[in-house]
């Protein structure tokens, strides 16, 4: 009998060799052809499965954005059962900190995304670049439990202050990115500026 095809399966393999060569060449060097020769498969393969280049850009995107969410879940496991909001904003911020080869992957790629999609209708028209308002949305969330848990300062705006946390995150990431600070020097300033919004002492909370 033929080999039965698992077409999730073979779709991920693509999207994982898509994942490889972009984060060594940049995304807006990679062609469907140089995919498959990663992949092992031929370009009608992929083709079949995608369609266009932009169909396979956003799905591996999805999928690498999925990993990311599992470092998420991988790092609040290590730290107990019941970690509060501050411990689970400081696992967000910090997962997203390109310090090793995969969340380097990440944020290169996510980076390189966005900034395709300025002059490129259709990358802009697809639901990833809409991403970080799930992400900015979440970390609302948890700071607003925070504040009804009273451990933020007095005033603090929680969707204020989600955004402005993601976009320090990006900013710092970038710099990593390009070797103009350390990972510790952005944990570090990622940990002033929470020291700032939480109240003293409710780190474990």
């Amino acid at each position: 009998m033929p080999k039965r095809v698992d077409h999730a399966e073979r779709r991920t393999e693509i999207a994982e060799a898509l994942i490889r060569v972009a984060g060594h060449r940049g995304l807006h060097a990679v062609g469907m052809r140089d995919v498959a020769a990663e992949a092992g498969v031929s370009l009608r393969l992929v083709q079949y499965y995608f369609e266009t280049k932009e169909k396979l850009l956003l799905f591996g995107l999805e999928h690498l954005a999925e990993r990311f969410g599992q470092r998420i879940s991988a790092r609040l496991g290590a730290v107990g059962d019941s970690p509060g909001p501050r411990t689970m904003v400081e696992a967000l911020l910090m997962t997203a900190l390109p310090t090793d080869v995969e969340s380097r992957t990440f944020h290169h790629l996510y980076t390189s995304y966005a900034v395709l999609a300025v002059n490129d209708q259709t990358l802009a028209a697809q639901p990833f670049i809409k991403n970080p308002d799930a992400a900015e949305d979440a970390l609302a969330e948890l700071l607003k439990q925070a504040e009804a848990a009273d451990l933020l300062q007095p005033g603090v705006d929680a969707q204020l202050e989600a955004v402005g946390l993601l976009a320090m995150s990006a900013g710092l990431g970038t710099s990593i990115l390009a070797g103009q600070r350390s990972p510790e020097s952005a944990a570090t300033v990622l940990d002033h500026h929470l020291n700032r919004i939480f109240r003293t002492g409710a780190a474990a909370g």
